[in-house]
């Protein structure tokens, strides 16, 4: 797929979403570990999970299961007792669940300042939207390639709906490689603007979603996504770039 028709898909699959994925609200709680969430990008089911950790602005801890994958599916079958995802395992309350609805249920009771969305709490992720972000997508992320394994987890700052950062996420779960989920959900209107020309109007931009924080702290901009990887202390911005870099690492 070329860049243009790959950013093109991608900001359709985002429209398809219907405005969920976008937006962070400060979760009642913040896990004192990370979540643990056994999925593939471009699994329907699987996206309605993320989208909710979007909204909670919870972060995560994503092994990707591929169809085809080695690495962690055998796992969620020793765990859960069949491969179905999503799969989200709960350190800090010995919880493991299959099954979205049941998931995002579990998500806002335990870590919500707000109910679950109604549209959220389907038996088969029955909105549309998800199920169209997936066809938009042609196949990606979901089948496994060939790969190299990693020291440490990758960490990648996204929110769900991004289409800048769905092909990161895509390729991510087709390579099987671990990542912690940064949410970087926005907050205020000017986590709208596209960052060069926020730089440009506004200079003194001040985020208030926590890893937008951290992003300006840590980089002096905000802007989505970006990755890094500590097996190799590389640190990037921009999704054509992370996604080159990554085929020239891990991919066999």
């Amino acid at each position: 797929m070329n860049a243009v028709l790959d950013l093109t898909t991608s900001l359709l699959a985002t429209v398809s979403e219907q405005g969920r994925g976008v937006q962070s609200s400060a979760a009642g709680q913040q896990p004192v570990e990370l979540l643990e969430l056994y999925d593939m990008e471009g699994c329907p089911f699987c996206r309605v999970v993320r989208e909710a950790l979007t909204d909670l602005d919870l972060d995560a801890m994503i092994y990707p299961c591929p169809k085809g994958g080695v690495r962690f599916r055998p796992l969620v079958e020793k765990l859960g007792g069949t491969q179905q995802f999503p799969f989200l395992m709960d350190p800090n309350t010995d919880e493991a669940l299959y099954e979205s609805a049941d998931i995002v249920e579990y998500l806002y009771a335990t870590y919500g300042s707000k109910p679950a969305p109604a549209r959220w709490l389907t038996r088969s992720a029955r909105t549309l939207g998800s199920f169209g972000a997936s066809t938009l997508r042609i196949g990606k992320g979901l089948r496994a390639r060939d790969s190299l394994d990693i020291g440490e987890p990758l960490e990648l700052y996204s929110f769900e709906a991004s289409p800048f950062a769905r092909p990161v996420r895509e390729l991510l779960t087709e390579l099987e490689l671990p990542y912690i989920l940064r949410q970087t959900g926005r907050t205020q209107a000017l986590d709208w603007v596209l960052p060069p020309m926020r730089e440009r109007l506004a200079p003194d931009y001040q985020p208030s979603q926590r890893n937008r924080v951290d992003l300006l702290q840590r980089t002096g901009r905000v802007a989505v996504p970006y990755l890094i990887d500590p097996n190799t202390g590389a640190e990037l911005y921009e999704s054509r770039r992370i996604v080159d870099y990554l085929m020239d690492t891990y991919a066999r």
